[in-house]
């Protein structure tokens, strides 16, 4: 990439308006776990000047179970699921009176908001949410997102608020999501990448672990979450939380790991398709199919599957797989699995001849091509 191209990426964050900032664990908290109230409230700070220049902030926090380890004389983080569930419920409400007290001594507020996974696959849930979020940046407060660690089991154990900070940033269609931690950037063995303008296989090679003991993410889910928000045309910057970091990002400055937007956009219903929904199973397709979807826009038509494997139900989330197991697809299903098992092959008269109705497979609407 030319260096002009990626100074004119940098240049056009100064115009972001809606930005959504995820803080990791490790950003809000001391190195004993404890939560610091002088960490929020510079971070705040920072957030309330933005405010006043017009910016919309939206904020996902982590810090719930870092801030309960103090308060329930846990010196580390524990490893069994009840216990980081106790931890979380106890520091949620630590972690919000900080946010909460530190806003209002700048005349703000802000509102907590709990999602799950749940929330943005369910189409019902998912309007519920957009319209919280809208209204709350209509009113000037500041939403503060986090995930439900007392219900959410997979979000604790995988560090999901990476993902949930993409998901809410295609929600409310963010100009620009900021991921600030510990780490400066993505790295390579030259140091910190400047930017990167796709997400390859070899980009995610360079993921590794997390790299804090009260932290639950790593540079895996900080990438994954990279690829869904610019995959929904929102660009991204990984940068290390520092002395008005968020300020320099916005105005343009080369700060940490920017992520270009890819030039199609998902809408939110396909996004939270491909990303939200956890696949209830596999299709295997055939070249001809793959191509169909693939490369033409095409609908997964019964004719095309060679393969089924998993138990699921119509409007259930599947991977469409190649030959060689490569998921290439994911979308909602039309049949369930026992059903597509008796038509797999069959082209649409063989298959009303069965009693079937002749459907999509996988119609293309709610087909996104991985």
């Amino acid at each position: 990439m030319s260096r002009s191209n990626g100074y004119r990426m940098r240049e056009s964050l100064r115009n972001a308006r809606r930005i959504v900032v995820k803080v990791g664990s490790t950003t809000l908290t001391r190195s004993s776990g404890r939560l610091d109230p002088s960490r929020v409230e510079r971070l705040v700070g920072e957030f309330c000047d933005l405010l006043d220049e017009g910016k919309q902030i939206v904020c996902v926090s982590s810090g719930a179970i870092a801030a309960g380890l103090g308060p329930l004389k846990l010196s580390r983080r524990p490893k069994d699921m009840p216990t980081l569930q106790a931890a979380a419920a106890v520091g949620q409400s630590h972690l919000m009176d900080a946010y909460a007290s530190a806003f209002e001594a700048r005349g703000r507020v802000c509102g907590q908001v709990l999602v799950t996974r749940a929330d943005f696959v369910h189409r019902g849930q998912y309007v519920n949410a957009l319209n919280t979020f809208r209204r709350l940046i209509a009113l000037g407060a500041v939403p503060v997102v986090n995930e439900n660690d007392t219900v959410a089991i997979d979000e604790i154990r995988f560090g999901e608020n990476d993902l949930i900070a993409a998901l809410v940033a295609n929600l409310v269609r963010a100009d620009l999501l900021v991921l600030l931690s510990d780490v400066e950037g993505l790295h390579d063995r030259a140091g910190v990448v400047a930017e990167v303008e796709r997400i390859t296989p070899d980009v995610m090679k360079l993921a590794g672990g997390s790299s804090s003991a009260f932290g639950s993410g790593g540079m895996r889910s900080k990438l994954d979450a990279a690829r869904i928000a610019t995959a929904s045309g929102v660009p991204v910057v990984m940068a290390k939380f520092g002395a008005r970091s968020l300020t320099k990002v916005l105005e343009g400055r080369p700060v940490g790991t920017l992520f270009h937007p890819a030039p199609g956009k998902l809408t939110s219903r396909k996004a939270w398709i491909a990303y939200a929904a956890s696949p209830k199973g596999r299709v295997l397709v055939d070249d001809g199919a793959k191509a169909a979807i693939t490369e033409r826009n095409r609908s997964l038509l019964a004719a095309g599957v060679r393969g089924v494997e998993g138990t699921f139900v119509p409007g259930d989330t599947i991977d469409v797989v190649d030959v060689s197991g490569v998921a290439v697809a994911r979308g909602l299903v039309g049949f369930s699995s026992e059903e597509l098992g008796k038509i797999a092959g069959l082209d649409s008269a063989a298959v009303k001849r069965l009693g079937i109705g002749a459907r999509e497979v996988v119609h293309r609407d709610e087909l996104v091509v991985l």
